[in-house]
Protein backbone atom coordinates (compact mmCIF):
# COMPACT_ATOMS: atom_id res chain seq x y z
CA UNK A 1 0.00 0.00 0.00
CA UNK A 2 1.32 3.46 -0.98
CA UNK A 3 1.93 5.93 1.84
CA UNK A 4 1.38 9.66 1.60
CA UNK A 5 4.04 11.42 3.63
CA UNK A 6 2.73 14.96 3.02
CA UNK A 7 1.02 15.47 6.38
CA UNK A 8 4.01 14.12 8.28
CA UNK A 9 6.35 16.42 6.32
CA UNK A 10 4.16 19.45 7.11
CA UNK A 11 4.05 18.57 10.83
CA UNK A 12 7.84 18.13 10.99
CA UNK A 13 8.52 21.37 9.08
CA UNK A 14 6.19 23.17 11.48
CA UNK A 15 8.60 22.45 14.34
CA UNK A 16 11.47 24.60 13.00
CA UNK A 17 11.96 27.53 10.63
CA UNK A 18 13.86 25.26 8.18
CA UNK A 19 15.11 21.67 8.13
CA UNK A 20 17.73 20.05 5.93
CA UNK A 21 16.21 17.69 3.36
CA UNK A 22 18.33 14.70 4.56
CA UNK A 23 17.21 15.26 8.18
CA UNK A 24 13.61 15.65 7.03
CA UNK A 25 13.77 12.38 5.04
CA UNK A 26 15.26 10.59 8.03
CA UNK A 27 12.56 11.87 10.38
CA UNK A 28 9.71 11.09 7.98
CA UNK A 29 10.70 7.50 7.21
CA UNK A 30 9.48 4.76 9.53
CA UNK A 31 12.19 2.84 11.34
CA UNK A 32 10.01 -0.28 10.96
CA UNK A 33 10.08 -0.16 7.16
CA UNK A 34 12.42 -2.64 5.50
CA UNK A 35 13.24 -0.52 2.46
CA UNK A 36 13.83 3.21 2.44
CA UNK A 37 10.88 5.24 1.15
CA UNK A 38 13.19 8.00 -0.20
CA UNK A 39 11.41 8.21 -3.56
CA UNK A 40 7.95 8.51 -1.97
CA UNK A 41 9.20 11.15 0.45
CA UNK A 42 10.85 13.18 -2.32
CA UNK A 43 7.65 12.91 -4.43
CA UNK A 44 5.57 14.13 -1.47
CA UNK A 45 7.99 17.00 -0.89
CA UNK A 46 7.87 17.93 -4.61
CA UNK A 47 4.05 17.82 -4.52
CA UNK A 48 4.00 20.13 -1.49
CA UNK A 49 6.33 22.53 -3.34
CA UNK A 50 4.08 22.51 -6.40
CA UNK A 51 1.07 23.20 -4.17
CA UNK A 52 2.88 26.24 -2.72
CA UNK A 53 3.01 24.80 0.81
CA UNK A 54 6.77 24.19 1.02
CA UNK A 55 9.76 26.03 -0.37
CA UNK A 56 13.03 24.29 -1.10
CA UNK A 57 16.37 26.09 -1.19
CA UNK A 58 20.03 25.11 -1.48
CA UNK A 59 22.39 26.34 1.21
CA UNK A 60 26.06 25.45 1.24
CA UNK A 61 26.41 21.76 1.99
CA UNK A 62 22.75 20.77 2.04
CA UNK A 63 19.32 21.56 0.64
CA UNK A 64 16.73 22.90 3.05
CA UNK A 65 12.95 22.95 3.14
CA UNK A 66 10.57 25.23 5.00
CA UNK A 67 6.86 25.94 5.13
CA UNK A 68 5.45 28.88 3.19
CA UNK A 69 2.73 31.09 4.65
CA UNK A 70 0.14 28.77 3.03
CA UNK A 71 2.00 25.77 4.42
CA UNK A 72 1.76 27.19 7.95
CA UNK A 73 -2.02 27.58 7.53
CA UNK A 74 -2.21 23.95 6.43
CA UNK A 75 -0.11 22.93 9.47
CA UNK A 76 -2.54 24.67 11.84
CA UNK A 77 -5.46 22.98 10.12
CA UNK A 78 -3.74 19.59 10.59
CA UNK A 79 -3.15 20.35 14.27
CA UNK A 80 -6.87 20.92 14.74
CA UNK A 81 -7.65 17.60 13.00
CA UNK A 82 -5.27 15.59 15.18
CA UNK A 83 -7.08 14.06 18.14
CA UNK A 84 -3.81 13.94 20.11
CA UNK A 85 -3.53 17.73 20.22
CA UNK A 86 -7.10 18.43 21.26
CA UNK A 87 -7.35 20.74 24.22
CA UNK A 88 -9.50 20.09 27.24
CA UNK A 89 -13.20 20.56 26.67
CA UNK A 90 -13.78 21.15 30.38
CA UNK A 91 -14.46 24.85 30.73
CA UNK A 92 -11.80 26.66 32.76
CA UNK A 93 -14.00 29.73 33.35
CA UNK A 94 -12.28 31.84 30.69
CA UNK A 95 -13.74 33.02 27.40
CA UNK A 96 -11.59 33.39 24.32
CA UNK A 97 -12.64 36.21 22.04
CA UNK A 98 -11.08 36.87 18.67
CA UNK A 99 -11.90 39.93 16.63
CA UNK A 100 -11.00 39.34 13.01
CA UNK A 101 -11.03 42.26 10.58
CA UNK A 102 -9.07 41.54 7.41
CA UNK A 103 -9.63 43.80 4.37
CA UNK A 104 -11.10 42.53 1.10
CA UNK A 105 -7.67 42.28 -0.55
CA UNK A 106 -6.76 39.62 2.06
CA UNK A 107 -9.95 37.65 1.50
CA UNK A 108 -8.18 34.26 1.14
CA UNK A 109 -6.44 34.67 4.50
CA UNK A 110 -9.71 35.80 6.08
CA UNK A 111 -11.54 32.72 4.78
CA UNK A 112 -8.72 30.43 5.97
CA UNK A 113 -8.83 31.99 9.42
CA UNK A 114 -12.62 31.66 9.61
CA UNK A 115 -12.27 27.99 8.68
CA UNK A 116 -9.67 27.46 11.43
CA UNK A 117 -11.81 29.31 13.98
CA UNK A 118 -14.77 27.05 13.18
CA UNK A 119 -12.55 23.94 13.38
CA UNK A 120 -11.36 25.10 16.81
CA UNK A 121 -14.94 25.36 18.05
CA UNK A 122 -15.31 29.13 17.92
CA UNK A 123 -18.69 30.57 17.01
CA UNK A 124 -19.21 33.84 15.20
CA UNK A 125 -21.25 36.14 17.44
CA UNK A 126 -21.25 39.39 15.51
CA UNK A 127 -19.78 39.86 12.01
CA UNK A 128 -16.12 39.65 13.03
CA UNK A 129 -16.30 38.58 16.69
CA UNK A 130 -15.56 34.92 17.45
CA UNK A 131 -15.97 33.33 20.90
CA UNK A 132 -15.01 30.01 22.48
CA UNK A 133 -14.65 28.53 25.96
CA UNK A 134 -11.82 26.25 24.72
CA UNK A 135 -8.16 27.22 25.25
CA UNK A 136 -6.99 27.52 21.63
CA UNK A 137 -5.71 31.07 22.05
CA UNK A 138 -2.03 30.00 21.79
CA UNK A 139 -2.64 28.49 18.37
CA UNK A 140 -4.22 31.73 17.15
CA UNK A 141 -1.49 33.86 18.74
CA UNK A 142 1.02 31.88 16.66
CA UNK A 143 -1.11 32.25 13.53
CA UNK A 144 -1.37 36.00 14.16
CA UNK A 145 2.43 36.23 14.46
CA UNK A 146 3.03 34.04 11.38
CA UNK A 147 0.69 36.13 9.22
CA UNK A 148 2.11 39.42 10.50
CA UNK A 149 -1.24 40.62 11.79
CA UNK A 150 -1.51 43.44 14.32
CA UNK A 151 -4.90 45.03 14.87
CA UNK A 152 -6.49 42.92 12.08
CA UNK A 153 -6.74 40.10 14.63
CA UNK A 154 -7.19 40.80 18.33
CA UNK A 155 -7.27 38.05 20.91
CA UNK A 156 -8.84 38.44 24.33
CA UNK A 157 -9.00 35.91 27.17
CA UNK A 158 -11.30 36.96 30.00
CA UNK A 159 -13.37 35.68 32.87
CA UNK A 160 -15.15 39.03 33.21
CA UNK A 161 -18.40 39.02 31.30
CA UNK A 162 -21.89 40.06 32.31
CA UNK A 163 -24.09 37.27 33.66
CA UNK A 164 -26.78 37.45 30.97
CA UNK A 165 -24.27 37.28 28.12
CA UNK A 166 -22.42 34.41 29.79
CA UNK A 167 -25.66 32.44 30.23
CA UNK A 168 -26.51 32.95 26.55
CA UNK A 169 -23.01 31.86 25.47
CA UNK A 170 -23.17 28.76 27.67
CA UNK A 171 -26.53 27.85 26.09
CA UNK A 172 -25.01 28.21 22.61
CA UNK A 173 -22.00 26.03 23.45
CA UNK A 174 -24.01 23.38 25.25
CA UNK A 175 -26.32 23.18 22.21
CA UNK A 176 -23.49 23.07 19.65
CA UNK A 177 -21.32 20.52 21.49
Amino acid sequence: MKKDYSKKIIRILGEKSAISVPELSERVSDQNEEKSPKYAISRSLKGLQEAGLVEHFPSGQSDYARLTKEGRKKMYSLKLQNEHTLVSTVWDGFWRMIILDLPEERKNERESLRYLLKKAGFICLKNSVWVSPHPFEHLFINIKKDLGLTTEMMIFVTDKIDTETEQELLKIFVKSH
